[in-house]
């Protein structure tokens, strides 16, 4: 399975807001040419960083089960040509990895988290709002889990611009009114000067910000797409927020002159005080620069 392309500014406009799209379940997770990569990337940091990519608080684990339990029922019925089930264990055919479900009775999402490129965010239902109580998060952009677990909505966003006026009323609606049967999702965007996934430090200046050209910019810079699907879990209430990172080079819009001219013209839109938290500040006109460049070609 050939990776999707995902972009999400092909609209030309610029404007905050949840832009969620209804989910068919069958499409719930998503799998290509780059799963044996994304899964090996998984394992060096689950090995290496464990408390860095999973963390979990106590009272979680009867919805961890039920995340694990729906995974273990779904992937080898939607994909039998990757995952196997056999008895208490969980084949990955392509990989060959072979997990022992019991071995995962203290935290079953961090199991969850092994066997897909998505990562796995559960919310809990309370009365301060939704708070994040556990996750498996193995390719962050810009955050930390550790900063987040324990937070409901309003302060896990609150780096966003405009959230609380724009965002937060849309989206504690959207969090209470989830059906289990209606799942839905949407796309996030973000320009990265590295196509690795992990990206679990604080927001920086890009050191090759002063060395962009708009001759070479397209080698340099990435798409970072998330691909993020919300569904409400029948038995515990929580919400399970899934996160598939895609990532492109830049230059692929060589190949898309009108969706290069779209993306200019949400830059352009784009209030000052997004472009720094996409920390595009300091790109901003090397890339208009090269994207009316492609645009033209």
């Amino acid at each position: 399975m050939n990776q999707r392309l995902y972009l999400p500014f092909a609209d030309s406009q610029w404007r905050i807001k949840m832009g969620l799209k209804p989910l068919q379940i069958q499409d719930w997770i998503e799998i290509d040419d780059q799963f044996a990569t994304y899964l090996k990337r998984k394992q060096e940091l689950l090995q290496n960083s464990h408390s860095e990519v999973f963390a979990s608080l106590p009272g979680s684990e009867s919805a961890q089960t039920e995340v694990l339990n729906l995974l273990l029922d779904y992937l080898p019925e939607r994909f039998p040509n990757y995952y196997q089930r056999q008895g208490k264990q969980i084949k990955i055919l392509l990989t060959q990895q072979i997990w022992n479900i019991e071995d995962f009775e203290i935290n079953p999402l961090d199991l969850a988290g092994r066997l897909v490129q998505e990562d796995l965010c559960l919310m809990q239902p309370s009365p301060e709002g939704y708070i994040l109580v556990a996750a498996s998060v193995c390719f962050p952009a810009h955050w930390r889990l550790q900063d987040k677990l324990g937070r409901p909505m309003n302060q896990i966003h609150q780096p966003v611009p405009e959230y609380p006026q724009k965002l937060e009323y849309p989206v504690n609606n959207f969090f209470d009114r989830l059906k289990v049967d209606s799942p839905g999702y949407r796309l996030n965007w973000g320009i990265a000067d590295t196509p690795e996934l992990f990206l679990g430090h604080s927001q920086s200046s890009s050191r090759l910000d002063t060395n962009l050209t708009a001759d070479h910019v397209g080698q340099k810079l990435w798409i970072r797409v998330e691909r993020q699907t919300l569904r409400r879990l029948e038995i515990t209430s929580h919400i399970l927020f899934t996160i598939r990172t895609y990532v492109y080079p830049l230059f692929i819009l060589e190949n898309h002159p009108a969706i290069a001219q779209s993306l200019s013209a949400v830059i352009q839109q784009m209030p000052q005080s997004m472009l720094q938290y996409k920390n595009l500040s300091s790109k901003r006109e090397v890339l208009l620069e090269y994207l009316t460049k492609i645009s033209n070609i």
